[in-house]
């Protein structure tokens, strides 16, 4: 076993143990009961949708307080979402700050909010339809239906929201496995750290090939590569304080 995967390996019982220091994740800002599977699905959804250069915790903590009040909940319901004018849902999302750009998050919350309720009827016959499969989820959001799932489709974003449904949505997804890392500025830090590349390599390599690389390093491990985010999120965030 090399040294990489040994890391990991005490990177991950760390994380599990408490010994990372800080390790609530931005999205356990939730309700913790929703109403129904589909809330729930959406509220771990729509959000992650507008999560981009920006602070994921406050994110979060307004998604939250938009759920609390029952004046506001409804943007989590597709249908609902889906019918109003753009103002009204303008006002709702801006009320907390879940949405900051006033037009173009907007436009993003309506667009998946129609494109799911017209195809599929609501986000979980979405999942049943992939037959709650990662790949062909992949197929239908980032290939089939792309311009109807914005954001939300990148690579980036796309692999951590599958995460997130299997973490939080409580969505068991089949090849979960070729779920990819997401590698943010944390994870990049990370992977300079654990000697997976090189400093200079960091300023030319590209994200998908930094997760390439991940997932062939981790390859017969055991470890799935997005497993990974967020204990090396943490770490690296709370300034590697612990040491391997």
């Amino acid at each position: 076993m090399n040294n990489l995967i040994k890391n990991c390996q005490k990177l991950l019982e760390a994380y599990e143990t408490g010994q990372l220091g800080q390790t609530v994740m931005p999205e356990d800002s939730n309700p913790k009961h929703f109403g129904s599977k589909e809330e729930r699905l959406c509220y771990f959804t729509l959000p992650m949708a507008l999560n981009y250069q920006r602070n994921s915790y406050k994110l979060w903590e307004a998604a939250l307080k938009t759920h609390k009040n029952s004046k506001t909940r409804l943007v989590f319901d597709i249908a609902q979402a889906s019918k109003m004018n753009d103002e009204d849902l303008r006002v709702i999302l801006l009320k907390y700050k879940l949405a900051l750009q006033p037009n173009k998050h907007i436009k993003t919350w309506q667009t998946i909010s129609k494109t799911i309720l017209e195809n599929w009827g609501s986000l979980k016959q979405l999942i049943v339809d992939a037959d709650n499969d990662f790949l062909r989820l992949q197929q239908i959001v980032q290939k089939k239906h792309k311009k109807g799932f914005p954001y939300l489709s990148g690579p980036k974003i796309f692999n951590y929201w599958s995460f997130i449904l299997t973490e939080y949505g409580k969505i068991k997804l089949k090849n979960a496995e070729y779920i990819e890392i997401a590698p943010d500025t944390h994870v990049i830090k990370c992977s300079i750290k654990l000697g997976l590349i090189s400093g200079i390599e960091a300023e030319k390599i590209t994200r998908e090939e930094l997760s390439g690389r991940w997932r062939r390093a981790l390859s017969g491990s055991g470890i799935n590569p997005i497993v990974m985010h967020p204990p090396l999120w943490f770490w690296s965030r709370n300034g590697f304080k612990y040491k391997l």
